[in-house]
């Protein structure tokens, strides 16, 4: 077991109209095996960006546990870690592409993708030039052309924006990977691409959740679906 989620339940407080609880997800039970990917199903609103949030802890659950896996072999309970564990545990253990890029001012596309390397590069300078390499790998895969790596993604189209983003994020192997609608700006070489690089993931042992907006790649990567309509009740 990678990922375990018991009876974990979200509500959000609407402060602003006059502390109403607007129930999101209730009792969801799901556990995730090593190689899988699962495909979270429903519509627009239900809750799905939500629970991959709150694996990522973005959010703290209402009620419930969330048990990761962690790349040492280790179990981590999200729901009793601190801020230091969090931070190691998104670091090392799990990924997660959002479908927004967080830009990073006057940094060159080539070390926005190799930056999760560089950390762990500490200052070697074989580290650094492998981390580079990688990098610029990745980026000639997902069709960046050269000429743009030096300049920063800030600058960029929001399909290139997504390609740096998935780059950035799937350039260091974690257990568990959290896909919130990659391929959404994506043409269908690239989303190929995509689907490639998350079949080679489910190859090598790790863990995947995701919402795809195009059924095809959905169905294509899909080893399970889970419809997250059930946890609206």
């Amino acid at each position: 077991m990678m990922l375990q989620l018991k009876k974990v339940t979200k509500q959000f407080t609407l402060h602003h109209q006059h502390g109403i609880q607007l129930n999101v997800l209730n009792n969801v039970d799901m556990s995730i095996s090593a190689g899988e990917c699962v495909v979270l199903d429903g519509p627009s609103g239900m809750g799905k960006s939500t629970l991959l949030k709150l694996i990522y802890a973005n959010y703290r659950v209402t009620s419930g546990e969330i048990e990761v896996r962690q790349a040492d072999g280790s179990l981590l309970e999200l729901t009793k870690a601190d801020p230091r564990e969090l931070i190691r545990m998104r670091r090392d253990s799990v990924g997660y592409v959002s479908q927004f890029l967080r830009i990073i001012p006057r940094v060159s596309a080539l070390d926005v993708v190799a930056e999760p390397l560089l950390e762990d590069a500490e200052g070697d300078i074989d580290a650094i030039l492998e981390a580079r390499e990688q990098a610029s790998a990745l980026l000639t895969r997902l069709r960046i052309q050269e000429k743009l790596w030096e300049l920063p993604p800030a600058t960029f189209s929001g399909g290139e924006q997504q390609r740096i983003n998935i780059a950035r994020n799937m350039i260091k192997h974690k257990s568990i990977l959290l896909l919130d609608e990659p391929t959404a700006s994506l043409d269908e070489e690239n989303s190929q691409t995509v689907i490639d690089l998350i079949y080679e993931a489910i190859n090598r042992g790790t863990a995947v959740v995701g919402i795809f907006h195009d059924s095809n790649v959905a169905n294509a990567v899909a080893t399970r679906h889970i419809d997250v309509m059930q946890f609206r009740k």
